[in-house]
């Protein structure tokens, strides 16, 4: 007998089920110190390790340990976030990693081995069926879903499985919900990743064999890191220089938007440490009217700062799930934030986000050809449907006592391993 196991390859976070012989699955737990955990973090590291002769081994660390690595010293390495984020892009083919090209399809590789090293029998997955989860499209504008599907095929099968089904991830989300169902039921399943939000709708038949009709799917590039955006944008880039002007020949001219949006996103960070990024700030904060916030534009992204910034930006959103005030604390040399942030401006700046989740829930509903009133239930997972403002969209249509909360971070790895044995992986 084969195992299954179902992988969601996260944005912000990864999660590995295991398929039982008796039916059942469980999220395997990762290795971390004397801890285990659920979730690995979906980041990698890289450093150069001297090997004698002037020379150097390039070696790397993912999840908690690539956190490590890096904290102990930002300078002497590449910390590589949001990966997931680069699959549709075109115009991201490699990246130079102290002077050696890297393929995204190669960096996602040694994610996924390091992700399967740190199970306490991960060798022995290798062997397994697998099923991935994947959007229902992919983060970008512009997104290639069909590059993008490649791309994480090829990383699963450079990590090693030869056998790799992909399934989409509100699907999953939804098979994991609807074990507990007793009745037939049309299920809106809503899945917010750090990346994508994406929702499907599905019809329930419970039975011996249980029937899974998908009738409608839709999503769009926008979930968790894209909240975290606009409390960069409004409470630390103010503070950084945007807003601000410079002056050529005694003319007042806007600082470039494009420093912020790009410090903004997690994905973006490591590609403004190019030398032509850093001298066209440093040549805008000479002539700045406040030129030491972009001094600290520029010292946050040579010194690597931003996980630690984004990690407090992060603590508030979650805060701001159960408070109606969060402080964001932050301190990198001489700058240094204490704001607090309140939920209603949170909520006022998220505004254009809740409009397009909301305009792509109705997208699904006229996929599937089904009115509001047609859906019995809703299930809500991934950590941004925590937040109050995303929940009261469908509460608002749905009605608060249809809706379901849970496994935030394991359902849809869950449901994947479930998708795998129902389609006769076994």
């Amino acid at each position: 007998m084969t195992d299954i196991i179902g992988i969601d390859f996260g944005t912000t976070n990864s999660v590995i089920a295991l398929h039982r012989p008796d039916g059942s699955v469980e999220s395997l737990r990762f290795a971390m110190g004397s801890r285990e955990a659920e979730t690995f973090r979906s980041l990698i590291c890289f450093w150069m390790e001297e090997s004698g002769a002037g020379r150097g081994r390039l070696e790397h660390a993912a999840g908690p340990a690539a956190i490590e690595a890096y904290l102990d010293d930002p300078l002497g390495c590449r910390l590589i976030m949001s990966m997931k984020s680069y699959l549709a892009s075109r115009n991201f083919t490699e990246t130079r990693v102290f002077g050696q090209a890297l393929t995204l399809e190669t960096l996602i590789s040694l994610f996924l081995r390091a992700l399967l090293a740190s199970l306490p029998a991960g060798r022995d997955l290798l062997r397994a069926r697998v099923i991935a989860g994947r959007p229902v499209h992919f983060v970008g504008e512009t997104a290639d879903d069909a590059l993008a599907e490649r791309r994480l095929r090829s990383a699963f099968q450079a990590a090693g499985w030869s056998q790799v089904d992909l399934a989409l991830e509100p699907e999953a989300a939804g098979y994991r919900f609807a074990a507990g169902l007793d009745e037939p039921a049309n299920v809106l399943i809503g899945d917010f990743g750090g990346g994508t939000s994406d929702f499907s709708i599905l019809r329930f038949e419970p039975g011996e064999r249980r029937r899974v009709t998908a009738l409608g799917h839709a999503g769009l590039g926008i979930a968790g890191d894209a909240l975290d955006y606009r409390i960069i944008d409004n409470v630390v880039s103010p503070r950084l220089g945007k807003g601000d002007h410079y002056r050529i020949l005694g003319t007042a001219l806007p600082v470039p938007p494009s420093f912020f949006s790009s410090f903004a996103h997690w994905h973006r960070l490591s590609l403004m440490r190019a030398p032509k990024t850093m001298r066209e700030i440093a040549e805008v904060a000479r002539n700045a009217d406040h030129p030491e916030r972009l001094m600290h534009l520029l010292r946050l992204v040579e010194d690597e700062a931003g996980y630690a910034l984004y990690r407090a930006v992060s603590e508030v959103k979650a805060s701001l799930s159960a408070q109606d005030s969060a402080v964001l604390r932050f301190r990198h040399e001489d700058f240094e934030l204490d704001e607090t942030v309140r939920q209603a401006d949170f909520e006022a700046w998220i505004a254009p986000e809740l409009r397009r989740i909301g305009a792509t829930v109705s997208e699904a509903l006229e996929r599937a050809g089904l009115q509001e009133d047609a859906i019995d239930r809703v299930f809500l997972t991934g950590g941004s449907s925590l937040v109050p403002a995303i929940r009261r969209i469908f509460e608002a249509r749905f009605g608060a006592d249809q809706i379901a909360h849970g496994g935030e971070f394991v359902s849809v790895a869950e449901g994947l391993a479930l998708i795998g044995a129902e389609n006769g992986a076994i």
